[in-house]
């Protein structure tokens, strides 16, 4: 074979070799396609309804729910609250809290709360029209097996409350403490179950410091009752808590305690503070209201609806609703705990060094378990109440029929 043959079948080849090795490379397997990421979850909006009695910027009562309804806002993921305020007889003529809570459930609200026991009939008449909404009645006795008004079908209904009567205990001493006079004012609202308790815890207090720390005769302790005859003051319809309060200032009573959801107790003290007249008052229901006028304050009994209402409607929100009847005392590790103490007293800057060291050892006394709903006691007139020696049920306390011996003013509704 001659060498020209030779290399061209040699070039041949080598182009053949080339051609194959190309026909046989490997193409790559497609890559998997990545899984598109998942969103999360969107968490539904669990909006809650609120009807209050009064402004929600009253620095009193339905202050305290607002504040407790923004409490949840903040703890229970997922929670908006909308309210409606201002609900009596004066402020929406015409119009019932059922009424108002209907609006609040077309707005989106999935659950209802009723914040004053003025609201007890119209509670109890939505929470029995809308079964599959959850109710929650701060104060009432719908659902309280041991009560009176007990409606075993509400099962949609839970009834809170706290116990305010060891907050008004602790009131009661701090003014017993500061009297010159010997002379206690109490400016109450209307009058009801819940205001005569708490108006004789105020009494029970303020008798118990009185002879245990001072070492006075509780004889000679003066502590009257006068009721404005609603919760606070409608022009024309309740009388003046402004007058009453200067009414108990000018009849040498020194120390007037406030029942009512608002602040006149405190700013008549401080108008007569301001004139020479040495005069204190205790507000109620709101742990801010001493900053009305801190001179004259002795200090605060308040309630902190957070933590109760934080806890139903978790429950609600997860499913798990059940009516229930609760009755929230102080945290005795902390009575001014925000998350844990639905009771609590906070010192006024008007309350003197050694009455508040005496108000610290009646509070580490309640703590430890003394009890001044125990007999021998008597009711305002004369009858008998509790036993020598018998302590009172909570059906008893919650349900006192008068105000109690010892004390001036009011017992039952006038006809």
């Amino acid at each position: 074979m001659s060498s020209k043959r030779s290399w061209l079948l040699v070039s041949l080849l080598v182009v053949f070799a080339m051609v194959l090795s190309a026909c046989q490379t490997t193409t790559p397997a497609p890559t998997q396609a990545s899984a598109e990421p998942t969103a999360p979850a969107v968490e539904e909006e669990f909006v809650f309804g609120m009807v209050m009695v009064g402004p929600y910027n009253d620095k009193g009562y339905s202050e305290a729910h607002y504040n407790g309804g923004k409490y949840v806002e903040e703890k229970v993921a997922g929670t908006r609250m909308i309210y409606v305020d201002k609900v009596n007889s004066a402020d929406r003529p015409g119009t019932t809290p059922a009424q108002l809570a209907e609006e609040l459930v077309a707005q989106g609200a999935k659950l209802i709360i009723f914040n004053s026991d003025d609201m007890k009939d119209s509670a109890a008449e939505f929470a029995a029209a809308n079964p599959g909404i959850p109710v929650i009645h701060a104060s009432g006795d719908n659902v309280w097996a041991e009560g009176k008004n007990y409606k075993p079908e509400l099962t949609n209904m839970v009834n809170i409350m706290g116990r305010m009567e060891y907050g008004k205990m602790m009131a009661g001493c701090a003014a017993a403490l500061t009297t010159k006079t010997g002379q206690i004012g109490y400016l109450g609202p209307l009058i009801n179950d819940e205001t005569r308790r708490l108006a004789a815890s105020a009494f029970l207090g303020a008798r118990y410091c009185w002879e245990n720390y001072l070492g006075k005769d509780p004889a000679e302790l003066k502590f009257k009752v006068t009721w404005i005859g609603f919760w606070f003051n409608i022009p024309g319809v309740t009388s003046d808590p402004t007058q009453v309060a200067d009414d108990f200032y000018n009849s040498n009573y020194d120390v007037v305690l406030s029942g009512i959801d608002t602040t006149e107790a405190l700013v008549e003290a401080g108008k007569m503070a301001s004139s020479g007249k040495e005069t204190f008052a205790i507000p109620y229901d709101y742990e801010g209201a001493c900053k009305e006028n801190e001179a004259v304050c002795l200090g605060v009994p308040y309630f902190n609806w957070g933590p109760l209402y934080a806890k139903y409607i978790t429950l609600a929100k997860e499913g798990k609703w059940a009516p229930a009847f609760e009755w929230g005392g102080p945290d005795w590790a902390d009575i001014n705990n925000p998350d844990t103490s639905t009771v609590g007293f906070f010192k006024g800057a008007a309350l003197s060094a050694d009455a508040s060291t005496n108000l610290d050892k009646f509070i580490a006394e309640l703590a430890g378990g003394l009890t001044l709903w125990k007999g021998p006691l008597n009711l305002q007139d004369g009858s008998a109440y509790l036993a020598d020696g018998e302590v009172a049920t909570d059906p008893q306390i919650w349900y006192l029929p008068q105000l109690l011996e010892g004390m001036e003013g009011q017992s039952v509704p006038s006809n």
